[in-house]
């Protein structure tokens, strides 16, 4: 071919062929037959491209095979597509509309990796702005942490006891019974502004240990949009917010998952603690044990504090007065 563009940094090779087809005037299924792949599409050719395909791709267009390589998922565990988005998954402002980015195609990107600016929602909200630069700077590095778990999971390398799918599946739990928001939830209202939106306040909604794990979360989340999908497909369905929880929550495990495990079970009703311990079942078995051993002294602790917390009611005395109340000055009994 007389022209070839350069792929940009990070770009995939979808973005790169998308690009290709209009300069040569033609669609993408006719510049791939062009290239001698008429039978394949472009997305599966991300994930699963042969030697001989690539040397084909290498042929006509003069780049390496292994330039065209590193444009493709091949490195990425088959667990991880659904998590892959077919676009950037958010925005940069500095980035060009046609080219689409590897890693801003993953729900656990949160800034250019180009540019180092916030990405934007759909909206045009960055995280920043949700959460606040304070919160930020505090969950950054559980965040690093969770990035870094996640990034050695999409490759099929493990990460000691335990694997992304184990702490998601503890984080997506449900470890309450739904129930409406609370008055600590509640904006505040007028009276007739409650009555206008009774229906609003009334709604279930679905209570999951995420909330538990990354409170700074349930504190910015707009209320109907706090529950997450059961799983992997938290972060391959999830919004911007969501997957930045999602990915601190994991960091924070990694840190201590007995702590993480034993909040959320003392936060849990009955129903919700059966929901979490099957959770919990694919953890390692030592590590199930000492979550049942530090969860029985936690639970001691909390009996005792809030015993200790209650008034204690005084005790009414059986034994007769002395002075009845007929023998009080008047007006008084």
């Amino acid at each position: 071919m007389p022209v070839v563009f350069p792929p940009e940094a990070d770009e995939r090779l979808s973005s790169w062929i998308a690009r290709m087809a209009p300069f040569y005037a033609m669609t993408v299924s006719e510049f791939l037959a062009e290239l001698g792949l008429s039978d394949r599409d472009m997305f599966d050719l991300e994930w699963r491209m042969s030697e001989g395909e690539g040397a084909r791709i290498a042929l006509r267009t003069g780049l390496s095979v292994e330039a065209i390589q590193v444009m493709t998922f091949c490195d990425f565990i088959p667990d991880v597509r659904m998590m892959v988005a077919r676009r950037n998954r958010h925005h940069c402002p500095y980035c060009p509309a046609d080219v689409h980015r590897r890693s801003m195609s993953l729900p656990w990107a949160f800034r250019c990796p180009v540019h180092g600016a916030d990405l934007q929602d759909t909206a045009g909200a960055t995280l920043p702005a949700m959460m606040g630069g304070t919160r930020m700077a505090a969950l950054a590095a559980h965040a690093k942490a969770g990035s870094a778990v996640l990034g050695s999971w999409l490759r099929g390398a493990g990460q000691g006891a335990l694997d992304a799918p184990e702490m998601l599946a503890v984080l997506t739990a449900r470890h309450r019974r739904a129930s409406p928001p609370s008055l600590a939830e509640q904006p505040r209202m007028s009276l007739q502004t409650r009555r206008d939106y009774h229906d609003f306040l009334t709604t279930p909604i679905i209570r999951q240990a995420l909330t538990v794990v990354v409170p700074e979360y349930d504190e910015v989340a707009p209320l109907l949009a706090k529950p997450v999908r059961p799983g992997l497909h938290a972060l391959a369905q999830g919004s911007l917010l969501q997957g930045f929880a999602l990915t601190v929550g994991i960091g924070r495990i990694v840190e201590d998952p007995v702590a993480c495990a034993i909040k959320v079970l003392l936060a849990s009703d009955a129903d919700g603690q059966v929901r979490v311990r099957e959770a919990l079942a694919t953890w390692p078995l030592s590590l199930r044990r000492r979550i049942s051993a530090r969860l029985w002294r936690a639970q001691r602790d909390e009996r005792e504090r809030q015993s200790a917390a209650k008034p204690r009611k005084r005790r009414q005395s059986h034994e007769f007065r002395l002075i009845q109340s007929h023998e009080y000055r008047s007006r008084i009994s």
